[in-house]
């Protein structure tokens, strides 16, 4: 799920603590949180994948560009630097952006077809989730 802190996935869920490893990054990008995706797997036994995106993400109104353009301004080309070659994954739909991430992640080798795999948007208003995709 994203990093947002006006996301609250346990509750969202009725998950309690310790039932779930969350994954938080910005957007929410499941690109991002492949590794950890396939340790927590691979070495922490999950079985269950849930995608969530919300709504008034930042990054759903930002590119790649303008969060470049941001970096130099603010930090400059020498921070810049230090982030070459990493991909933001900005989106326009959350909808289409978990439909996209849960494709990725069904085709992916290094995550076994046995693991369930579903897609969420979060409404950042009402606190409650919607299935997208399974």
């Amino acid at each position: 799920t994203c990093m947002d802190c006006r996301i609250e996935p346990a509750a969202a869920f009725g998950i309690d603590l310790g039932d779930a490893h969350v994954i938080r990054n910005a957007g929410g990008s499941a690109r991002e949180a492949l590794r950890h995706l396939v340790f927590s797997n691979q070495l922490l036994g999950t079985t269950q994948i849930f995608v969530i995106k919300h709504t008034h993400c930042g990054l759903s109104v930002n590119t790649n560009e303008s969060i470049v353009q941001a970096i130099v301004k603010n930090l400059g080309e020498e921070a810049l630097a230090d982030l070459n070659g990493l991909e933001w994954y900005p989106f326009v739909d959350a909808e289409q952006g978990v439909k996209d991430d849960v494709a990725f992640l069904k085709a992916s080798k290094a995550i076994p077809k046995e693991i369930s795999v579903s897609g969420w948007v979060y409404d950042v208003e009402t606190g409650k989730v919607k299935p997208v995709a399974n």
